[in-house]
């Protein structure tokens, strides 16, 4: 058996894992990756990046739709056409690109990268099942970057009709009936993208309401514009499994029902990898269903670490970033600690929302009365020309000091503001500070400054 030395191994080579084992690199640290598929881990290959492109896709064809029905702004044009099959091959040369990417990445900064299944055998050695045959490493740190895997019901296991994220996001065909079973940030995101490609939708959700990871201020305009789509959604439901027709289940408080479907999407979240591989036997203390890790993502085991989903909420892919990035450092020897104050959340549904630290409601839960300023896109020039004024900027800040504690946002585009959005709360920003900056004329983020001008109680605009 061909066996390696290294200093820091990494399983796993998603957004944590290729940016932890960059990081060491680039500051001298002898580093291997291992993982069984191309790097970039669930994001680059089956999530945030072709679900992204499947929406962007979908929101064109639905523009050009629109417009050979209803013009607009003086512009109208034929009905478009689809081939699916086409969209996902554009789709998959992105992923292509970036996948090559991130191996040249690795390379340059001179780690090497095993593929195949890795198995731990302790804290010190992992062997891989390679097509090459079997490789033994040996390591002075390891570190957990296995990530998360979509949860599936016992009543819909995947197969046949029934398809989860990854399915979905390699339909060639879009299905005529498309049932959604889950209403949270994936199932409505991919939802959307269908409907806007043809399907009808139908969203099944267990809760009292979508997307219950945001407030319902925020959420609200995104239930208005499922129904303008004319997507169903059903809450308050409970989706079982298939009858002998092959329709979905669906029981809720005013009865049952059978909904016809020629695809099922299940989405009702994500569980960690934190048991395969041999990280069992490794007997790692746990937080629930996570490795628990303290601020330095250090698991319970002396020399073995973990990042990103596996180690819990948020399972984000910045998260996993930022805490890659970290324990490089950390292995290199140099101080640091994980002290982020906020990690932004954004939900590519139509429209877009992002929550950035705390919002009013979840101030009020902790005590005390939040200080707000909201300020609506139908208030602004931006927003109007883009013929797109749904949505707001809405700021949370303390009464007595004015230090903005949370900044959340729903509309077209505001994914992008994520970053000055965090920057202003890890900063420490007060409401003043962010009023006091000059922002660009015409733009959507105008709305923050007016937000908080609002806050303080002399909104311009409004």
């Amino acid at each position: 058996m061909r066996e390696i030395q290294c200093r820091l191994l990494i399983l796993g080579a998603g957004p944590g894992g290729y940016v932890c084992a960059i990081r060491a690199g680039q500051l001298g640290v002898d580093t291997v990756i291992v993982d069984a598929e191309p790097p970039g881990g669930t994001c680059l290959n089956v999530g945030c990046i072709p679900s992204k492109a499947l929406i962007h896709a979908a929101e064109e064809f639905h523009r050009i739709a629109a417009l050979s029905s209803t013009a607009a702004m003086g512009i109208s044009a034929g009905p478009p056409t689809l081939d699916l099959a086409a969209t996902m091959a554009w789709k998959d040369g992105i992923v292509s690109r970036l996948t090559g990417g991130v191996a040249t990445l690795l390379r340059k900064a001179k780690v090497r990268l095993v593929t195949g299944m890795a198995t731990i055998r302790d804290g010190k050695t992992v062997e891989v099942a390679t097509p090459e045959g079997p490789v033994r490493i040996r390591t002075e740190v390891l570190v957990i970057a296995t990530g998360s895997e979509p949860i599936e019901i016992p009543s819909l296991p995947f197969g046949g009709k029934v398809i989860s994220s990854t399915g979905a996001l390699a339909l060639t065909e879009v299905p005529e009936r498309l049932a959604v079973v889950g209403g949270g940030y994936i199932g409505l995101e991919l939802g959307i993208a269908f409907a806007k490609l043809g399907a009808a939708v139908t969203v099944v959700e267990a809760g009292p309401r979508i997307l219950p990871q945001y407030d319902a201020e925020l959420t609200r305009p995104v239930a208005q514009r499922l129904t303008a789509l004319g997507i169903r959604v059903l809450t308050g439901a409970r989706a079982g499994g298939l009858s002998d027709s092959g329709a979905l289940r669906v029981a809720a408080a005013d009865g049952a029902e059978e909904i016809a479907a020629d695809k099922v999407l299940v989405t009702v979240g994500r569980r960690p990898r934190a048991t395969g591989a041999g990280i069992d036997g490794l007997r790692l203390a746990m937080a629930g269903p996570f490795l628990k890790i303290d601020e330095r993502c250090r698991t319970s085991m002396t020399g073995v670490l973990a990042i990103g989903d596996v180690t819990g909420e948020p399972m984000l892919a910045h998260r996993a970033m930022a805490q890659g990035e970290m324990v490089a450092e950390l292995v290199a020897g140099q101080p640091r600690a994980w002290d982020k104050r906020a990690i932004p959340a954004v939900c590519f549904t139509d429209p877009e929302i992002v929550s950035v630290g705390l919002g009013p409601d979840e101030l009020r839960s902790q005590g005390h009365e939040p200080l707000t300023g909201l300020f609506p896109f139908a208030a602004n020039g931006r927003a109007m020309t883009a013929d797109d004024e749904t949505g707001f900027i809405r700021v949370t800040a303390r009464p007595d000091t004015h230090e903005v504690l949370g900044i959340q946002a729903v509309g077209a585009g505001v994914a992008e503001m994520a970053g000055g959005f965090a920057l202003a709360l890890e900063m420490g920003a007060r409401l003043e500070d962010i009023a006091g900056s000059i922002h660009a004329h015409p733009t959507r983020g105008e709305a923050l400054h007016e937000a908080c001008l609002r806050a303080l109680g002399h909104a311009l605009h409004i």
